[in-house]
């Protein structure tokens, strides 16, 4: 299974589109997975075009995405349990308070920083925040994720789209 992964694409605002680099993979995913942030319900609805869509709501939501979309979430995706939520907290911490919060995910993706990240534990437990496809802040690129998942396993593998 192809889980295309993005986060805080706050659309629309400006100029703001998706690269076509992204809605390739888009178009290529059995689900997408949108850790927040999205702004506005159109954006759900463009998504949605694409693939099946997973989504939390971010802190820049608008009321009716907010309404809609729960703050956390677990999607099981052939077997592999990810669990999703906007903001992690303070990196100080963070694996050890996810894996507390979310004692049966196999991994965690979040956004909020916008800074792509990908860090796997001991025990194999996995955090994932794919970046930022628009709005890339103090990221050195535009970025987005990938996960394939399959008998419960599950690999990350992020994607530079500049």
């Amino acid at each position: 299974m192809l889980l295309a992964v993005i986060s805080d694409t706050h659309m629309p605002r400006g100029g703001r589109r998706l690269p076509l680099a992204c809605v390739r993979v888009l178009k290529r995913a059995d689900l997408i997975l949108h850790a927040g942030d999205l702004f506005a319900l159109s954006v759900l609805r463009e998504l949605e075009l694409h693939a099946p869509v997973a989504a939390v709501h971010g802190n820049v939501d608008q009321p009716e995405v907010r309404a809609l979309l729960p703050e956390a979430r677990i999607v099981n995706a052939d077997g592999a349990r990810i669990a999703m939520v906007h903001d992690s907290g303070p990196r100080e911490g963070r694996a050890t308070r996810l894996r507390r919060r979310f004692p049966d995910a196999d991994a965690v993706v979040f956004g909020h920083s916008h800074l792509p990240l990908h860090e796997t534990g001991d025990d194999g437990f996995q955090l994932f925040n794919p970046g930022s496809p628009t709005e890339r802040r103090r990221a050195p690129q535009h970025t987005m994720g990938v996960a394939r998942a399959r008998d419960g396993a599950l690999d990350f593998e992020l994607l530079a789209l500049d």
